[in-house]
């Protein structure tokens, strides 16, 4: 008998998550996903299932990750997270920006921080929650 592969490779084990591994559709969100489970500073991150969607004026969004950390402070932060290749927006299809820019604001409407970023090494609770209270755009 041979094994369904459809999914296992695409599976990488993780240890902060809820489940014991997470999918993965790019190599972007492995190391992602690998970064995120060796920072102490990451208590909780999941792979955001496909019913996770955010209705846009194009259609479907589905974000990435939603992460908790904690600062400095030990307070904890909540956030979505977007990953891709780049953090410039010009190199993305018209309509992968926009989905984005309308979750983006959709998750502002929640009062949830949102992020795009290329690389867990990047991530700053104090970075992301500053940008927060700033209002400015670090994605």
């Amino acid at each position: 008998n041979k094994e369904p592969s459809g999914y296992l490779d695409k599976i990488i084990d993780v240890e902060r998550s809820i489940y014991d591994g997470v999918i993965f559709q790019s190599e972007v969100e492995r190391s992602f996903a690998e970064a995120l489970d060796r920072r102490e500073d990451v208590k909780l991150f999941v792979k955001l299932p496909d019913w996770f969607e955010v209705d846009t004026p194009l259609g479907k969004y589905r974000p990435d990750w939603a992460v908790v950390m904690v600062d400095n402070a030990q307070e904890k932060l909540y956030f979505i997270c977007e990953t891709k290749g780049s953090k410039d927006m010009s190199k993305l299809r018209l309509s992968e920006k926009l989905k984005i820019l309308s979750g983006k604001a959709h998750f502002s409407a929640l009062e949830v921080p949102y992020e795009v970023e290329t690389s867990a090494a990047e991530l700053s609770p104090e970075r992301i929650r500053a940008a927060w209270r700033d209002g400015t755009d670090n994605s």
